[in-house]
């Protein structure tokens, strides 16, 4: 089993129990008037589709969570490629502990499962771009949601606020333009000492020639995100503005393309010659995959 990342791991716990406390509250009730105290079970973990499973870990720890005597069994790992039909993973000991921690180990293993699947996919059709992802995940599972994407072969973008300038059109916009905010976060990392990547959105390819111009003077500029350059047309997806503006920048800087990706546009926009590939569609649109944790009692 592979380690927790230490960004999963600092909060783990206690976010199992809000989860707990928000599906259990003061008990299972079904469970508790329908299964005896005694009885003792054995759930396999049953994938349903073809994916990649994620989250295994996590859910090991859910029932480790709700009872520490459950025993829990992997015949894979977090980030393996498996076939429908597969079983993967058994948890044994109290039926009733094992049907208390059923959904939230499952709804865990399914949604990081479907993250790590989609990025699989993903960068599998974008290479030799580099798919990343985003902030658009869900509150509060933003570590569990990025590990998942890793997990898949992609990569994970900034972290949060924190580590890395990422100025965005509004920000240009509430600086007063491109040149004004490039001055203003040169002055911030003189000023705090600050060493993160800097990073600046452009939507045109004015935007674009505005940027370069300002890295010929001196301005500090890590990557340029390319926003919305590869656009939908009704006969197709239509590369050209972003393609131009590869050209233009001609490697003085990283480009990165967001907009408009997805599984079927990302091959084509990893042909422009973008160094990287941003989707926030691999966290705020997840298609679950589909895994099932079938119970039979223990003969006894």
């Amino acid at each position: 089993m592979l380690p927790l990342p230490d960004a999963v791991a600092a909060d783990l716990d206690a976010l199992l129990d809000r989860a707990l406390a928000e599906d259990v509250g003061p008990g299972d009730v079904t469970t508790e008037a329908t299964i005896p105290e005694g009885t003792r079970a054995t759930a396999r973990f049953l994938l349903k589709e073809d994916g990649v499973v994620a989250g295994l870990a996590v859910a090991e720890r859910v029932f480790e969570r709700v009872d520490p005597g459950l025993a829990v069994s992997w015949t894979a790992a977090d980030g393996d490629r498996l076939s429908a039909g597969t079983v993967f993973g058994t948890v044994a000991g109290r039926a009733r502990s094992i049907l208390v921690a059923e959904r939230l180990a499952l709804n865990v293993v399914q949604r990081m499962g479907g993250i790590a699947t989609a990025a699989a996919r993903m960068a599998e059709a974008a290479a030799p771009a580099v798919v990343l992802d985003t902030r658009k995940t869900a509150p509060g599972l933003r570590a569990l949601d990025k590990w998942a994407v890793a997990l898949g072969g992609a990569r994970n973008h900034r972290a949060g606020l924190y580590d890395m300038v990422l100025v965005k059109d509004n920000h240009v916009a509430a600086a007063g333009g491109i040149c004004p905010a490039l001055d203003a976060v040169g002055r911030y990392v003189r000023k705090t000492g600050r060493e993160v990547p800097v990073e600046i959105e452009a939507r045109t390819l004015d935007e674009v020639d505005a940027v370069l111009d300002a890295v010929a003077d001196g301005a500090r500029v890590d990557r340029i995100l390319l926003d919305n350059m590869a656009r939908r047309t009704d006969s197709g997806l239509d590369v050209s503005m972003l393609e131009e503006a590869v050209h233009r920048v001609a490697g003085r800087v990283q480009t990165e393309a967001s907009g408009n990706v997805t599984l079927d546009t990302v091959g084509r926009i990893g042909a422009t010659g973008v160094d990287f590939i941003s989707s926030g569609a691999l966290t705020h649109s997840v298609t679950a995959l589909d895994v099932s944790l079938k119970v039979g009692l223990d003969a006894g």
